[in-house]
């Protein structure tokens, strides 16, 4: 069995989104730095950190450890769906709500 390592799954989520280091850092409220360091010098990420990352993410932490369960069942633009759904304000998830139900209606 294959060890898990945090930065490859890290690397995977953002080829998963097309994000950059950069973007990841904006969304995580991480410094680009601190990122870009612990990813290039190979230095795991503290509990602290990693909950930054989830939260970017719009993935739990346990989410993050157990890949294969987190997506129940969803295809993969669904679970991105969801992922950066669960990254807004409340006041902007009912403002995409309301944009998804106004597309649905359109079918």
């Amino acid at each position: 069995m294959e060890q898990f390592n945090p930065l490859e799954r890290i690397d995977d989520l953002c080829r998963e989104r097309n994000w950059s280091y950069y973007q990841l850092s904006k969304a995580s409220g991480i410094a680009y730095s601190t990122l870009n360091t612990m990813m290039n010098k190979q230095n795991m990420p503290t509990l602290s950190t990693l909950q930054k990352l989830c939260k970017g993410f719009g993935i739990s932490v346990t989410d993050f450890f157990e890949p294969d369960k987190s997506q129940n069942g969803l295809t993969k633009n669904q679970a991105e769906c969801l992922s950066l759904f669960n990254t807004l304000s409340p006041e902007d998830q009912k403002l995409a709500l309301a944009y998804l139900k106004g597309l649905a209606k359109k079918l």
